[in-house]
């Protein structure tokens, strides 16, 4: 799946099948569904990609120090982008 098909799969009512899990919450959050999203990083904790994603979510909440530490456990920083910036990142990272 490419970028612009992922993006153009925000107008369906579930994420593709075809994705992976973390692809998946990006959707999720994309779609408003922070919970989902964050229900998904929270479930493989302590891997690296679930942990990045989970620090990412909690940008995106506004809370920087968890944040922060999400990153750190992703061997990470916070990005110095926008954070449209850093979904994007991520989606094609991970897709």
């Amino acid at each position: 799946m490419t970028y612009d098909q992922f993006v153009a799969s925000l107008e369906q009512p579930t994420p593709p099948a075809q994705v992976s899990e973390v692809v998946a919450a990006l959707w999720h959050d994309a779609n408003g569904d922070w919970t989902a999203a964050h229900e998904i990083a929270q479930s493989r904790e302590g891997t690296r990609d679930y942990d990045l994603l989970h620090a990412y979510l909690h940008r995106v909440e506004g809370d920087t120090w968890n944040a922060n530490y999400w990153y750190r456990r992703a061997g990470a920083t916070m990005p110095d982008k926008t954070l449209k910036e850093e979904w994007e990142a991520l989606v094609k990272r991970w897709l």
